[in-house]
């Protein structure tokens, strides 16, 4: 059965970073499967990197409808993200506050929800259509594009999924303006009954969402993670130097992936083995929020580097040019249900992984997989003995890294399969 999908996404190239890369690599590869999709996201999102590179990935002829966001530009958003984090007891600090607390009551469940006005009324012309989608997926976050369920649910016949990359609970908490926590979870419960599938990046998220909904019907809430994709691995990748050792992470560092405990480990190092710990060094690809830029003051005469955010091709090479990576969670509150996105690429690459994570869904992929070494986030002495550890083997004469076992099911082909089963059958459940 051939299929039209709808692919309802916020971010799309040339969007940066890595929230787009499950929904481009999905647009890449459904085609294989019988699935024809078209992508509707805003024209001009309210974000913070670009990356047009990302757009060669997008298959000749795919319909990208691209509608306009009420937004003000993310420039403004931080401002205001800074006035929220701003603790000075000044009558003006206080006043910008008070307005950023307004915003937030107001832009339930996100900012983002200011793009719903054009994404509705985009997604009713095809509703209407002689040729409407069959499906339609969406993927948050923003989970505010969950909203548009209401609107999906007036055609009978089309079938509706949603999809967490994330948790919308534990977004609401630890991510940047996010709304009230409390509305959110009332608006999720809504549009979760309407949806005929759902999927999720981690079997955890599946787990938590069957236990906090117990109206889904489980064979309806599939897990499909991340991945990797082989085409953006190239055989002529660099390899490290000979002279240092690079450690790399590549990702936002925000309060869920803090680098705070890793830059008290490192400060350790120096003091207690200062020759030894010049040998090391760490790259910083991606973008780092203003809340945790402060735990990098003075990082430089570590051997810290902040290289920003690079393209995602960029961001290959510097991963393959290192070795060892690094892959960050902070001891935070939901946590233990998450792993990052890159955690596949490193698994493709074969580099050793360093994984300052708490016990939960990342540190048992690692330790499955094979990928490398777990440590507690926020353990300073135990990530210093690590890196003392991996400078002595490298200073001796390192050894030969052993690749991650049993990655094949992580490739995004396959998870393109796994998406057309989960439409296909959403659509025989609609139209039944």
């Amino acid at each position: 059965m051939t299929l039209r999908a709808l692919i309802v996404s916020y971010a799309f190239p040339p969007v940066g970073g890595a929230g787009v890369q499950r929904v481009l690599k999905l647009v890449k590869y459904l085609p294989r499967e019988g699935v024809t999709p078209s992508v509707l996201t805003a024209s001009d999102p309210s974000v913070p990197l670009k990356d047009a590179s990302l757009e060669r990935d997008v298959p000749p002829g795919t319909e990208v409808v691209r509608v306009r966001t009420l937004e003000p530009a993310y420039g403004a958003k931080k401002l205001a993200w800074r006035a929220h984090a701003n603790a000075s007891a000044s009558l003006v600090s206080r006043a910008k506050r008070s307005a950023v607390r307004l915003g937030r009551r107001l832009l339930v469940p996100d900012p983002q929800v200011l793009w719903l006005p054009a994404a509705q009324s985009a997604l009713r012309r095809r509703l209407r259509s002689q040729t409407a989608d069959d499906v339609v997926f969406i993927s948050g976050p923003p989970f505010s594009q969950f909203l548009l369920t209401a609107l999906a649910g007036l055609r009978r016949t089309t079938a509706i999924v949603l999809d967490y990359r994330d948790e919308w609970s534990t977004t609401s908490s630890a991510f940047e303006m996010s709304g009230s926590a409390r509305v959110s979870a009332l608006l999720e419960r809504a549009v979760l009954r309407r949806a005929h599938a759902v999927t999720t990046a981690t079997e955890e998220f599946r787990s938590a969402l069957l236990e906090r909904f117990p109206f889904l019907d489980p064979a309806r809430v599939v897990a499909i993670p991340n991945g990797y994709d082989p085409e953006d691995f190239h055989t002529e990748l660099p390899s490290p130097p000979s002279g240092r050792f690079v450690l790399t992470y590549a990702g936002t560092v925000f309060r869920l992936t803090s680098a705070h405990g890793l830059v008290r480990g490192v400060r350790l190092l120096h003091e207690r083995e200062p020759e030894l710990a010049k040998l090391l060094e760490i790259r910083f690809i991606g973008r780092i929020v203003d809340t945790e830029a402060h735990y990098f003051d003075g990082s430089e005469a570590l051997g810290i580097c902040r290289l920003g955010y690079l393209e995602h091709s960029r961001a290959v090479e510097e991963l393959a040019a290192s070795h060892a990576v690094l892959c960050l969670l902070d001891d935070v509150s939901g946590v233990e249900r998450i792993y990052p996105a890159k955690i596949f690429e490193i698994m493709q690459l074969g580099r050793p992984c360093l994984a300052l994570t708490p016990e939960g869904a990342l540190a048992k992929l690692v330790r499955r997989h094979r990928v490398g070494e777990v440590i507690a986030p926020r353990d300073a002495d135990a990530i210093a003995r690590a890196l003392s550890r991996m400078l002595r083997e490298f200073r001796d004469g390192s050894p030969v890294a052993q690749p991650a076992i049993d990655i094949e099911r992580f490739d995004r082909r396959v998870q393109a399969r796994q998406f057309a089963d989960v439409f296909r059958a959403a659509v025989e459940q609609a139209r039944a």
